[in-house]
């Protein structure tokens, strides 16, 4: 049975994957890491966690030492607003952060997850049907990280032989968590809106197309990347995996499906606009779903179905 770490377990992302983790592991034998946010409810009650914060080399292997961990779930990071107000603390957390994980997995022979992020495009990316391997330059010190830490993942691959996989995940919208600082915020925030005053104030313009995701393919992309078979793997790290392609006003359509009275305006927040520029507009996840077998189960409208019946019940309390 695998003995799990998940870093930034009390995150948009951390949260849900740690309680299906136990579900699949066992609850002791996944271990909750946190910073600085206690967890509460289910993940506090349901299993161990730990301080784990990846800037604290000794933290992390004490743990790991602790609990006989085998895999890392690596997920502390800072994502892409906040890093454009905070450099040096992204850079802190996403590089020094990652370094620690990895030099703490070849000592200890764990296995990582590295989440990577459409951020790690730029403005000369190709926008349509963004290529698995394509150039990156992206002008954002949250894009810059990303892709240092795709490089670094391969490197300790190619080096030292520690199992690393990544994706590329997409803007990810939950039902749970609220998001924590990420340019495509607004597709979970909307839904929130629709139900607690039909309309929304979108901080993106209309025909700003970003690739999104539900979060039950994101937690199903990374599991089943580390259960996939290693030598099916050619590239390990950094798959593109997408399930939509969507701007506000199609999240506004499909919410009116259910909510007809629901309008939206606009008032752009110029830094997450620029951001959102220089991200593709969809991404070729071909070579996730040729390796190891990638599909994803929503689509806008499935989605967007589940969004409101979720948080009209959560609402009500």
């Amino acid at each position: 049975m695998k003995k799990i770490l998940v870093t930034g377990s009390v995150g948009q992302i951390g949260s849900e994957l740690t309680m299906l983790l136990r579900k699949m592991y066992g609850n002791d034998n996944v271990v909750a890491g946190i910073n600085r946010t206690q967890p509460t409810g289910q993940l506090k009650e349901s299993g161990p966690y730990e301080k784990a914060d990846c800037t604290n080399a000794q933290q992390i292997a004490a743990v790991v030492k602790k609990y006989k961990i085998d895999t890392i779930y690596h997920l502390a990071a800072i994502l892409s607003a906040v890093a454009e107000a905070k450099p040096g603390l992204a850079w802190n957390v996403n590089i020094n952060g990652l370094y620690n994980v990895l030099e703490i997995a070849r000592e200890h022979n764990c296995s990582v997850f590295v989440p990577s992020s459409i951020g790690a495009f730029g403005p000369n990316t190709p926008q349509d049907n963004t290529p698995q391997d394509t150039i990156q330059r992206p002008n954002t010190m949250y894009g810059v990280t990303k892709v240092a830490g795709e490089l670094l993942c391969d490197y300790y691959y190619k080096k030292f032989g520690v199992d690393t996989r990544g994706v590329r995940y997409p803007g990810i919208i939950s039902n749970e968590t609220l998001p924590g600082g990420g340019t495509t915020d607004y597709a979970v925030d909307i839904y929130y809106e629709a139900i607690k005053n039909k309309r929304y104030t979108c901080f993106l313009k209309p025909g700003t197309f970003l690739d999104m995701m539900y979060m039950p393919d994101a937690l199903k992309a990374a599991v089943d990347l580390m259960e996939a078979d290693p030598n099916k793997l050619k590239h390990r790290n950094a798959f593109n995996v997408t399930s939509m392609s969507v701007d506000p006003e199609m999240m506004a359509e499909s919410i009116r499906k259910h909510i007809p009275e629901f309008e939206i305006d606009y008032d752009v927040d110029p830094v997450r606009q620029e951001i959102a520029d220089s991200w593709p507009n969809n991404m070729d996840d071909s070579a996730a779903t040729e390796e190891w077998g990638w599909s994803y189960e929503y689509d806008l409208d499935k989605m967007t179905a589940d969004m409101l019946k979720v948080l009209s019940e959560k609402l009500k309390k």
